[in-house]
């Protein structure tokens, strides 16, 4: 039986002060030193994620960050079937929109609320890594969290990073 090599995605986490305002409501909100995070895949030259803007969509971007100071990294080794999976994902999801209402609802109240084809970063990237079976649902405790933001999603992907 051949086993598959594996390759490194990471997971990069805002914590810096761009568009100020709206980053440090979303910390001081969270109590999180993270406000932002998306998914980066080929060495640093593509980055996917869904900013939190009004008429923000899933996209990807490309370019190596230059200031990595402002930004946390958590690494994450995959099989190549699950970057095959993860891909497969992003695509499905391109396009998708800001799920504003489910994000204020699951920050107010103790469900989880989600519109249909919208999401939020933190939202949007653990879906996309149980997609292809880079965690279990069941497993983090992802059903019990109806607030994932940044600083949780961070927690939840620190833990099963060093494993």
């Amino acid at each position: 039986m051949k086993s598959e090599s594996l390759q490194t995605i990471k997971v990069a986490f805002f914590k810096g002060d761009r568009e100020a305002r709206l980053h440090r409501f979303v910390r001081w909100w969270t109590k999180s030193k993270y406000s932002h995070a998306e998914i980066v895949l080929d060495s640093g030259k593509t980055w996917v994620s869904i900013s939190p803007f009004l008429y923000s969509k899933v996209e990807k971007r490309t370019g190596v960050l230059e200031d990595n100071d402002n930004w946390d990294f958590l690494e994450i080794s995959v099989t190549e079937k699950q970057l095959a999976a993860l891909e497969d994902f992003i695509e499905e999801t391109v396009g998708d929109g800001y799920d504003w209402f489910g994000m204020i609802s699951s920050q107010l109240l103790p469900l989880i609320i989600k519109g249909k084809r919208r999401w939020y970063c933190s939202q949007w990237i653990a879906h996309a890594l149980a997609h292809a079976g880079i965690f279990k649902w069941s497993k983090v405790g992802i059903y019990d969290t109806p607030d994932l933001h940044p600083g949780r999603l961070y927690d939840i992907l620190r833990m099963i990073s060093k494993k």
